[in-house]
């Protein structure tokens, strides 16, 4: 991206390296926005409009740092939590932007996200290793950059075990406590220049590693009043028994849960509570997570009377556009407070 000629940044623009990977990278990402950002956007327009009028914070549980996606579904909300197994990370060094294998490495990290719509956890610790690129942060000033978004600060923050915010420097979160969660806030401004501010915790959220860290990303995520909650590509954790504490979470203070069949199973939620609105096409899980197909989700999807909505885009494991699925839940009582 353009980068002005006062900033001290600007003689890394000069290198050939730098140069070659700025046009590949703008023709990914104008195919990306015209593939995808345009038809999201259109979409959640028409089919999220009321929903997004009450979601000033948007919870992303097993995102990573895919704030790419939920920004481009939710982009007048004030804050957005998202959790993920990577650690926080750190603002690159000097030394790592003028090194020329960061961009490969860069392009590699992208490559699932932007073709396929998530990302490869594995390969991406891979790739941003190599260049000493430690963790999610690098990536969420890069999506926040590429969706109009100025940041305007970044802190380093940790959760204890109350679930209280405060914040830490560089060395904690490069060495966290196994106690606490650390995490990062990013102060950011949109085009229009509302404020926003995206909180990233890198937490393990299966039911017996909250029991270890006293439920802290839990007891925070409750102080924030009612949520709208999305869920994608979570590899199905919420399906299984020990990962009840964070499904439970959702259930009783999401006034929305907009996912695809990767997140919450069918089957917890309660019909005299909720009401779904459902989208694209269900037919099986990849081959990888098949033990998780869900009969009832198929009947849904088949139900000649409510018959599903379109989606003009491709999303989650099943990615393609006609393959994929999303699902809205909408609240019928008040959620817990």
């Amino acid at each position: 991206m353009p980068v002005r000629t006062q900033s001290d940044l600007h003689q890394l623009t000069t290198q050939p390296e730098w140069q070659a990977f700025a046009t590949d990278a703008d023709k990914s990402w104008d195919n990306y926005h015209q593939t995808r950002t345009t038809k999201i956007q259109q979409w959640a327009a028409t089919e999220l409009d009321s929903v997004r009028r009450t979601s000033s914070t948007v919870f992303y549980p097993f995102s990573g740092p895919d704030l790419l996606n939920v920004v481009t579904l939710f982009p007048a909300s004030q804050t957005y939590v998202l959790v993920g197994l990577e650690p926080v990370g750190t603002v690159p060094q000097r030394s790592t932007l003028e090194n020329p294998a960061l961009f490969p490495a860069v392009k590699a990290s992208l490559w699932s996200i932007l073709n396929f719509s998530f990302f490869r956890t594995n390969d991406m610790a891979v790739d941003l290793k190599s260049v000493e690129l430690d963790g999610a942060l690098p990536l969420l000033m890069l999506f926040a950059a590429r969706t109009d978004q100025q940041i305007t600060a970044v802190n380093y923050v940790q959760l204890d075990a109350a679930g209280q915010l405060t914040p830490v420097d560089t060395a904690v979160i490069r060495k966290p406590d196994p106690r606490v969660i650390p995490g990062v806030e990013l102060k950011l401004a949109d085009k229009n220049g509302q404020g926003k501010t995206v909180y990233y915790f890198s937490a393990d959220l299966s039911d017996w590693k909250l029991g270890i860290t006293k439920e802290a990303v839990l007891r925070y995520v409750r102080t924030l009043g009612p949520l709208t909650t999305y869920v994608k590509s979570a590899t199905y954790l919420m399906h299984k028994v020990y990962f009840s504490k964070v499904r439970h979470l959702i259930l009783e203070n999401s006034r929305y849960v907009l996912q695809d069949d990767s997140g919450i199973a069918l089957k917890y939620f309660r019909p005299d509570k909720w009401r779904f609105t459902y989208y694209g096409t269900y037919r099986r899980p990849i081959n990888l997570f098949a033990k998780y197909y869900q009969p009832v989700l198929t009947e849904a999807y088949q139900d000649s009377v409510h018959k599903p909505q379109p989606l003009p885009f491709g999303t989650g494991y099943n990615w393609r556009q006609n393959n994929s699925n999303l699902h809205l839940a909408r609240r019928r009582t008040a959620p817990a407070s």
